[in-house]
């Protein structure tokens, strides 16, 4: 996968992120068009209702049948309401708490303390804290104030898109990282098939070469052959790295190890096998024991160090720098190269698996070199690059810290 490939999956990701809010935001308008909608309709309700009481009031006798009607407007609205004066007395109200609004004379000097003023206060400050008052002027100059509260219904359709919306990105949620999780875990049982497949089929061939270069030393007399003895070190090579592969899915045993000969062994193996033009630097503290597989750290180093070699053009320098942080019992590993370098927008997506600048190149070096970074309870990333003038990547591991590994 090159970098224009992985673009254009994350741009698929963004814009299928575009599409999900745009239905939570459609959602939302519309639910807010309902909301306004049934809101205008109560207010209609609430001046029926009001000018429907006020004509009980204060109209003249009238036909039974005509103040029936008027009765049945009144009683048709279902939304607690409180009508006041002009000095703000409750003259009237609809649909409260009965248990605190009722008002029973058991005598003609004495109530029942069934009623609660300071209930009626404190609804009477909701409503005008909700809604602004509908005002109702009376015959005799006298101005009513009528304030009522939304329905339940209205209330819960404020708030059920943001329920809705809510649970459904939960859902969603909780769907991807379990879909993900399956996606990852049948890649890992394909990785780990396909490895130890690859070191079966290596083992035979490998056995053989062992072989026929033992053959070629005794038949030639060549066991101080410097080719032969290379030969014999790149196919002992090629033996570890089918053991590499063999060892994909399994725990790997981890024993403590100095760092820096660690690394100066590979590097004097790898060295020689690349162009004369390119000079390698190991510096640092030469002290430092971290817990390691051995087989698979070289297998860090080297997928490292061949991406710097492949950075540099022609001629440059590779750079390894090994430092301790004693704050937090941990050892800095710096490799730098003076190559082509990273745009910083690629610092993370280097990592990913298929993510390749190279024509020809697989995307799978840097991130078979994470995940075994993890497997040593360490961690990788880019500490500096710049365009033309090279990249530093930084591993960091724990120093001399008991724990077991992880599964490869």
């Amino acid at each position: 996968m090159n970098p224009y490939q992985y673009n254009s999956k994350q741009t698929w990701k963004v814009l299928l992120l575009v599409f999900a809010a745009t239905i939570g935001i459609a959602s939302l308008l519309y639910s807010d068009y309902l909301v306004k909608s049934l809101s205008k309709s109560e207010r209609t309700k609430a001046e029926v209702w009001a000018m429907s009481t006020r004509s009980i009031m204060t109209m003249p006798d009238v036909d039974d049948e005509f103040i029936s009607f008027i009765y049945a407007v009144r009683d048709s609205l279902t939304l607690p309401a409180i009508i006041t004066d002009e000095q703000d007395n409750i003259i009237f109200w609809r649909d409260l708490d009965s248990t605190k609004t009722n008002i029973q004379l058991e005598d003609s000097l004495k109530k029942n303390v069934n009623y609660d003023p300071q209930y009626f206060q404190n609804e009477l400050n909701k409503m005008k804290r909700a809604h602004a008052p509908i005002h109702l002027m009376l015959e005799n100059g006298e101005k009513w104030s009528v304030y009522y509260q939304e329905s339940k219904a209205l209330r819960n359709l404020r708030i059920f898109p943001y329920i809705q919306l809510s649970l459904i990105a939960i859902f969603l949620i909780i769907a991807y990282y379990v879909f993900n999780s399956i996606r990852k875990s049948e890649q890992n049982l394909v990785w780990v098939g396909m490895a130890k497949e690859a070191a079966h089929q290596l083992g035979t061939p490998i056995s053989s070469l062992m072989g026929w270069i033992e053959l070629i030393k005794i038949k030639f007399d060549a066991e101080d052959d410097q080719v032969v003895n290379e030969m014999e070190r790149d196919v002992t090579r090629l033996e570890i790295v089918a053991d590499r592969f063999s060892k994909i899915g399994s725990r790997p045993v981890l024993s403590n190890h100095n760092v820096y000969e660690v690394i100066e062994n590979f590097v004097e193996y790898f060295k020689i096998r690349t162009s004369d033009k390119i000079t390698f630097q190991l510096t640092g503290e030469s002290h430092l024991e971290a817990k390691l597989n051995v087989p698979l750290f070289d297998w860090i180093i080297e997928n490292l160090l061949k991406n710097a070699v492949n950075a540099i053009d022609t001629e440059g320098n590779i750079s390894i720098v090994i430092k301790e942080n004693i704050a937090k019992e941990e050892i800095f590993i710096d490799i730098s190269d003076t190559g082509k370098g990273i745009p910083k927008s690629n610092f993370e997506a280097i990592f990913q698996p298929g993510f390749t600048t190279r024509q020809r190149g697989w995307g799978l070096g840097l991130s078979l070199t994470k995940r075994m970074v993890r497997y040593h309870k360490g961690n990788i990333f880019v500490k500096e690059s710049e365009i033309g003038k090279g990249t530093t990547f930084r591993i960091v591991l724990k120093s001399n810290l008991n724990y077991e590994a992880t599964q490869v």
